[in-house]
């Protein structure tokens, strides 16, 4: 409703500026030709009005790109929503109405399950999204390696993917200061857009190299790529990249969860591709911990 009469608001007074500067101009040519003093006044004006006008147009510009962006987000978790009850509740009336051999009735809790899990993914990272902005991050010293293993353990039984897909060959122990489940969503954020959005069968490689007081967390895949374009955007809250396909749904809430909860822990994030289809890099610096 705030939005809605922004925008009218915006509407009527574009409407008006527009109506002055015409009065304004056809009044000072008939009635002050000859009178410059007035002409340089409403040329000031016209031109403070026109300026109004530019900035009025802008700002209906970026609230139409943010209803745009959230319309887009509502689009996006209806879907995360629907689909996996839908699938539960196909496979619950196929059990219940059909006599349904063991073998295949295991392999239908196996789909269940995995749908649940789904389910309660898409409202977890809704609610940490609307909770993060106020919630304090307990900052211990925590062992960065074993975060990222128990990451990826996890995105394999969640994908079923074989031990080769995601390889990491890490140091024995890397501490960082941080909160751990913090810490394990950036990774199972990243972790699981890389498989998702893989071009092909999933070939992740994830390093961690020393950078002075900071560890770096490298995450490169064999994905769709990035945009040039939309290297600084993807990390934006709703934000959806234009070539991901259209099979591919999420929420847009990832990545703005990664940033938020990196620089919580007073890190930074950042993307690298050469483009379209050419896989990607996701980078994340984390402060040592002095322990």
């Amino acid at each position: 409703m705030q939005r809605r009469n922004a925008l009218i608001f915006s509407v009527a007074l574009g409407i008006f500026c527009i109506l002055i500067v015409i009065i304004l101009n056809v009044s000072w040519i008939l009635i002050s030709w000859h009178e410059i003093a007035l002409l340089l006044l409403g040329i000031i004006l016209s031109a403070l009005i026109i300026t109004g006008l530019i900035l009025n147009t802008m700002f209906l510009i970026r609230e139409i790109r943010r209803n745009e962006l959230q319309d887009a987000f509502l689009n996006a978790v209806t879907h995360e929503l629907k689909t996996p009850v839908a699938s539960i509740k196909l496979y619950l009336e196929t059990l219940k109405n059909r006599n349904v051999s063991e073998e295949k009735r295991m392999e239908f809790y196996d789909i269940m399950l995995a749908d649940s899990n789904r389910l309660m993914g898409t409202v977890e990272q809704i609610l940490q999204a609307a909770r993060l902005r106020e919630q304090r991050i307990q900052i211990t010293s925590v062992n960065l390696t074993e975060i990222i293993y128990e990451s990826i353990e996890i995105i394999k039984r969640r994908y079923n993917l074989p031990d080769s897909a995601i390889k990491f060959n890490p140091p024995e122990q890397i501490l960082v200061a941080g909160g751990k489940e913090e810490l394990k969503t950036v990774f199972l954020n990243l972790l699981d857009n890389a498989v998702k959005y893989a071009s092909s069968e999933p070939n992740i490689h994830v390093r961690i190299k020393n950078s002075g007081k900071k560890v770096d967390v490298l995450i490169k895949d064999n994905g769709i790529g990035i945009d040039p374009t939309e290297i600084k955007q993807i990390f934006k809250r709703f934000y959806r990249s234009m070539n991901i396909p259209e099979d591919r749904k999420g929420t847009g809430l990832g990545l703005f969860l990664v940033k938020t909860i990196v620089e919580k822990h007073g890190g930074k994030v950042w993307a690298e591709s050469r483009g379209s289809g050419k896989g990607s890099t996701f980078v994340v610096r984390l402060p040592k911990s002095d322990q």
